[in-house]
């Protein structure tokens, strides 16, 4: 498996100078959007929301953070995450994240905000973990660079300025009967608020993050047999 590229930084120098720097030398590569643009998601979430460029999202869950970012990997984007010391490489393969596609910063520290702009400059969709109680001050000069780079933000935790917010309710884990081996399927009901509109929401299975197909009542299941 291809390994996401995390930024190996010299401690001796500028965190945000080598960032530029590398950001500098991957810039070609990006496709500028316009602000507003969509941004591909996965199928599972496309019936409930879109991503658009320009725009930053909230989610509660590494879950769903991912998710977010799996759609524009899996369409050629190149995407990062900021803060993520504990990045699960194989749970992102498997929503297909491509790492090779993927910059990881575990530890901006004090810089955060400076290398995720650099971030936001060249990549088309960063996930964020902010260390910190962010104000609105702040969440407006990341915003400024959003629509200047047509770049999504992903934010893990509270940002005081979001096109959703996206949360998991009543999640489930299914395995095997005997209680033995590994846990394989988990079910939960993704929710989007939009402001004041009413909250939607979708049963959502991992992994993949799939649609869950409304359960068959017992008694047709039965006819079926029957009739089989």
């Amino acid at each position: 498996m291809s390994s996401a590229r995390s930024v190996a930084l010299d401690p001796g120098r500028s965190v945000v100078e080598q960032l530029r720097e590398r950001v500098a030398a991957m810039e070609s590569r990006m496709e500028i959007k316009a602000a507003g643009e969509p941004v591909p998601t996965l199928p599972g979430l496309a019936g409930l929301m879109s991503l658009h460029a320009g725009a930053t999202y909230a989610v509660d869950s590494a879950s769903l953070a991912l998710a977010l970012a799996a759609g524009a990997s899996r369409a050629g984007e190149w995407v990062g995450f900021a803060g993520w010391p504990d990045f699960g490489a194989e749970a992102a393969a498997e929503l297909g994240i491509e790492l090779s596609r993927t910059v990881l910063v575990p530890d901006p520290g004090e810089h955060w905000l400076e290398v995720t702009a650099a971030l936001v400059d060249v990549l088309r969709v960063v996930v964020l973990r902010p260390p910190a109680t962010v104000d609105e001050r702040t969440a407006a000069v990341l915003d400024s660079r959003l629509r200047t780079r047509s770049a999504v933000l992903v934010v893990q935790g509270d940002w005081p300025r979001v096109e959703a917010r996206l949360s998991l309710e009543g999640s489930t884990w299914s395995g095997p009967a005997a209680g033995a081996g590994q846990l394989e399927q988990r079910r939960a009901h993704v929710v989007v608020r939009r402001g004041a509109r009413p909250a939607r929401r979708v049963e959502l299975a991992w992994p993949g993050v799939r649609p869950v197909a409304p359960d068959v009542p017992r008694r047709v299941r039965e006819i079926h047999r029957a009739s089989g």
